[in-house]
Order: structure tokens, then sequence, then C-alpha cells
């Protein structure tokens, strides 16, 4: 599992760390079932406080992304697929969505917009 954090990002760290293993989980780096560091191991991996994974891993869980099983670990849900999409597509459009008025705050068109989007869609 590789994740990588900033102290200089507006985003706390425990969304940060908790948003990389969502994707890796929705793109299948992280398979159905398979173990995730503990705790104690991904704050020393990181370098942060182990409250700041133990966050992390109870907002995956919250989300149905990840489950925990008293003295044996942390395991990627088995979860339904579909599920696990929708959350992650609920997020995106919460997002858009502050984009959106964004754009529409400083005059910008439905084109302009769709271009920008379809501009950074397909950047590499």
């Amino acid at each position: 599992m590789n994740i990588l954090i900033s102290n200089s990002s507006s985003v706390p760290l425990y969304e940060q760390i908790s948003n990389q293993i969502k994707n890796q989980i929705l793109n299948g780096e992280l398979k159905p079932s398979e173990a995730l560091p503990s705790i104690r191991m991904l704050a020393k991996d990181l370098k942060v406080s182990i409250i700041t994974t133990k966050r992390a891993y109870e907002e995956l869980e919250k989300e149905g992304f990840i489950k925990t099983v008293a003295g044996k670990g942390t395991f990627v849900s088995e979860g339904n697929s579909d599920r696990l999409k929708e959350a992650a597509i609920c997020e995106i459009e919460i997002k858009l969505d502050d984009a959106i008025s964004q754009a529409k705050a400083i005059g910008l068109t439905l084109d302009e917009c769709l271009e920008i989007f379809k501009s950074l869609f397909l950047e590499e």
C-alpha cells in the first residue's frame, strides 16, 4: 500500500490517508479481503500519530470500505462493489457542486466549465 501525505495540504492528514486508501480500493490496487497494516504500523510508516490513522480507518469503516475483525486485523471490505462505487460518485458530486458554484460566481459558462473538466480529465 502506497500512501503519500503532505503536511502543507489544507486537507487533514486523516482525510488524505482515507482518500488514498479508498482510491486504491476503488481502482483495484487493494482487493476484497486483503489485510491492511495495523493502525500502529501505518502510523509508524507514515510518521503520523496513531490517532490520525485510527480516525482514517474509522472513516473508511463507516463508509463500508474496510472492516475490522477483533484480534485479527483490518481488511478491505468484501462489500458490494456497486455500493463502494456509489459512495465514491457521491463524493465526486459534492466536490463538483462546489466547483460549479465557484465557476458560476466568476461567470464561467457551461462550455468553459466543460472544457476545463475535459482538459483536466484527459491530463496524464
